[in-house]
């Protein structure tokens, strides 16, 4: 049984293109709040690195809440199931090292969105990295450590 009882018309008629812009969205397993520990966060912050040093995205914008993800990024090379499912899957190893276990990190499938021309994307970023504050997780975005975006 999938955690998301819709999971699997998340991927139906999905279309990837490169250059075009995406709002991505991954779940934890069972919304598992497992980066409130920023250390397993940070093992997230180094594959969105690494997609970006691959040449498969790049990274606009992105916050990593206790039990999900938020990623702004432009494609480059590949399409979007290939980059959440490496991404995803590098995430999970290591996160399974680090604790000395081996569990499910996410949730299968992920949410996406592609951006229209006329998105403002500073507006679409500021968006993003202010969910820690929307949460109450702090009151001031500096006080929370798993966030980035170029513009700021």
């Amino acid at each position: 049984m999938s955690d998301t009882p819709h999971a699997h018309h998340l991927r139906a008629g999905r279309y990837s293109e490169s250059g075009r812009i995406y709002l991505l969205t991954a779940v934890s397993h069972q919304r598992q709040p497992i980066f409130n520990d920023w250390r397993m966060g940070r093992l997230v912050v180094s594959q969105l690195r690494k997609a970006q040093e691959t040449g498969a995205a790049d990274s606009l914008a992105w916050v990593i809440m206790p039990d999900h993800l938020h990623w702004l990024v432009e494609l480059r090379n590949g399409d979007l199931p290939k980059l959440m499912q490496v991404t995803k899957s590098r995430c999970a190893r290591l996160i399974n090292q680090q604790r000395g276990c081996y569990a499910p990190v996410w949730q299968k499938g992920y949410f996406d969105r592609a951006l229209r021309r006329e998105d403002d994307l500073r507006v679409m970023a500021r968006y993003i990295i202010a969910n820690p504050l929307r949460a109450g997780l702090v009151t001031s975005l500096g006080d929370y450590p798993l966030w980035d975006a170029i513009w700021l």
